[in-house]
């Protein structure tokens, strides 16, 4: 049967993974990836923000610690929240609220008056920004054709340097002005005019429509699809319910579209994910998340700080980050080739031990040069395995669990990135800056031991039940 005739024996999700790319995954990928690098740019504002505020404010490295840390302790609740939520009211629905909540939250903090009053916004912040990203993943990893899902998903991470680029650019052009950082933290608002975009404009998961009995819903999505693939969609009698076998006979068209009779899906419940047939890969995902977590943040939220105690000022600081940041992009791109071409388990546990190399290597840097050379290497090391990890992580779980498993590896993980930025100030006073790095530089060890006992889901249909 060619690619442009219609099946009548396939389900909906099948119908999906059937399809080749096309411009409404690519509107579906743009948008939610516009929603992924704004997440990023407030996530990278704070590095530079810090670094400006330690002057204006004179503030200790424990203060700065903290104003770091309580953004990942919100993200945390959200990560784990949004996930839940996700899995119960609707994919989108919870996008547009989280970017709604951080949008209005970053652009509050251009008053904060003082440590407290910033601290208090910033978990707010993490509130929105911690269920964002597992969400927008879980969406995109649910329309995408399985033979491409791993770097669809990628492609979307790769979103992330987009919005540290800005975040750089900002903090570059605009920090350093006469309280610039409250400008960059109204230009930090734009997620809240955006979230409108993503409520009407993106459309729901096939998946979540099915579980939840919208089966007008889920069939209009899949046919706009087909239709932008140039696929004609089945007659509606021969469209089958998802839970019926393509053998089983075809369903009542009345049915399929009503959705009436359909039972009530049961609740995502996050004990589920420790069941017999779940809980190795739900401890292996944890102990990646934590790990490359707590190394990623522990050196990104720093670096900007760190040079300028190397003895560089504020802008030479911010100049030097905004190149490593550069090289976020090539270590996307080669991770989203890899991650067909070699598999999920051997490109991400690749990267990170590439990021451990780089890390330790930066933390030996002395000259202008090495620095950059060892940190854009970290960079790009580390951000393709990121763009792996999000690949990886909606695969592992069934439809009913999806979401609330890839929350709640996030929300894990943000316990690491809680640590990082206390825990750097003080690996730094034990013994310098190559020891936080060589610290660092474990971490990832130990996320490439866990990622080896992931299983690999490489051109495989997303589990159903």
């Amino acid at each position: 049967m060619s690619a442009t005739e219609p099946n009548t024996s396939l389900t909906r999700t099948e119908r999906l993974d059937r399809l080749p790319y096309t411009r409404a995954h690519t509107k579906l990928l743009g948008g939610s990836g516009i929603g992924w690098a704004l997440d990023a740019m407030d996530v990278g504002l704070i590095s530079f923000i810090l670094a400006a505020l330690a002057t204006e404010w004179n503030l200790s490295g424990e203060e700065r610690g903290w104003i770091a840390s309580v953004g990942f302790v919100g993200m945390a609740v959200g990560a784990s929240l949004g996930g839940l939520l996700a899995d119960r009211i609707g994919r989108r629905q919870v996008f547009a609220l989280t970017l709604l909540v951080y949008g209005l939250a970053t652009g509050a903090s251009a008053a904060a008056g003082g440590v407290a009053a910033l601290i208090a916004l910033r978990f707010l912040v993490g509130l929105g920004l911690g269920a964002e990203l597992p969400v927008a993943s879980t969406l995109v990893s649910e329309f995408a054709p399985k033979k491409i899902r791993g770097r669809v998903v990628v492609i979307l991470e790769a979103f992330w340097a987009v919005g540290w680029i800005l975040a750089a650019l900002i903090g570059y052009f605009v920090v350093p002005l006469e309280n610039g950082w409250r400008w960059a933290f109204l230009i930090g608002m734009a997620p809240a005019a955006y979230a409108l975009y993503v409520r009407w404009r993106l459309p729901e998961s096939v998946r979540f429509l099915e579980r939840t009995g919208r089966h007008a819903e889920a069939e209009s999505a899949v046919r706009s699809y087909e239709a932008s693939a140039g696929i004609p969609a089945p007659v509606p009698e021969r469209v089958y319910h998802p839970e019926q076998a393509p053998d089983g006979g075809p369903s009542d068209a009345a049915s399929v579209t009503s959705g009436e009779g359909s039972p009530t899906p049961p609740k995502a419940r996050w004990r589920d994910l420790w069941t017999a047939r779940l809980r190795r890969r739900t401890l292996a995902l944890w102990v990646v998340w934590f790990f490359v977590n707590f190394a990623y943040y522990g050196a990104f939220i720093w670096i900007p700080s760190l040079l300028v105690d190397r003895g560089f000022d504020l802008v030479r600081s911010f100049g030097y980050t905004l190149i490593i940041t550069l090289a976020q992009l090539p270590g996307y791109a080669a991770a989203a080739f890899l991650i067909e071409k070699w598999g999920r388990r051997a490109t991400l546990a690749t990267f990170l031990a590439g990021s451990a190399v780089a890390a330790l290597l930066f933390g030996q840097a002395e000259s202008v040069g090495t620095i950059l050379a060892t940190g854009m290497a970290l960079s790009a090391f580390n951000l393709g395995a990121w763009g792996a990890l999000y690949a990886v992580t909606p695969e592992l779980y069934p439809t009913a669990l999806r979401g609330t498993g890839a929350g709640s590896a996030a929300a894990f993980g943000r316990i690491a990135s809680i640590l990082a930025p206390l825990a750097v100030p003080f690996f730094v006073a034990f013994s310098g800056q190559p020891f936080a790095f060589a610290m660092l530089g474990a971490a990832f060890v130990l996320a490439c031991a866990a990622a080896l006992l992931l299983p690999d889901r490489t051109g495989e249909a997303l589990e159903e039940e």
